[in-house]
């Protein structure tokens, strides 16, 4: 018996794929979200900032590597320089802020975070700048580790010199 083509069998759970239309909505709908971006640098850290301002906006919102941040800076020092820049302006109740940071320790981290902000925070206001200048917030702290030489036992640690 042959099987007519009209009468083939299609599977029932097809995808359908939605149309160029239908994705030009939920791009426009992503964009809407209106932020200030800036990059933070501490040793060898390098933290991307997205500050969100708005009105509806808090700070349980703000993300640190798609974390809160009380899970990923858990202790109340690394959340306090954290949100320093914020609260040194008040702005903690209109401000949501996303971090990507890699490289570096959970200090390095935290620091390069603190500067990003303060930077995103500038972007947003310029009036803010004297302000966040005066906390030392936008300076950036560019002291890194020193490399190890040839022939020494650290950077500068020379070996021990014997007489004989």
């Amino acid at each position: 018996m042959a099987v007519k083509k009209s009468q083939e069998k299609t599977p029932a759970n097809t995808e359908v794929k939605p149309s160029k239309e239908e994705n030009k909505e939920k791009k426009s709908v992503a964009k809407k979200d209106k932020y200030f971006y800036a990059v933070g640098r501490r040793k060898t850290a390098v933290a991307q900032i997205f500050l969100y301002t708005g009105a509806g906006l808090k700070k349980d919102g703000s993300v640190v590597n798609n974390m809160s941040v009380e899970n990923y800076f858990p202790t109340s020092t690394e959340q306090s320089i954290f949100f320093a820049p914020v609260k040194a302006v008040g702005l903690e109740d209109k401000s949501r802020v996303s971090v990507l940071v890699r490289g570096g320790g959970k200090k390095g981290q935290v620091e390069a975070a603190r500067l990003g902000i303060a930077r995103a925070l500038v972007k947003f206001d310029g009036n803010l700048k004297k302000t966040l200048k005066g906390f030392g917030f936008l300076t950036r702290d560019a002291r890194k580790v020193e490399r190890k030489k040839p022939g020494l036992k650290k950077a500068r640690r020379a070996p021990q010199w014997k007489k004989r």
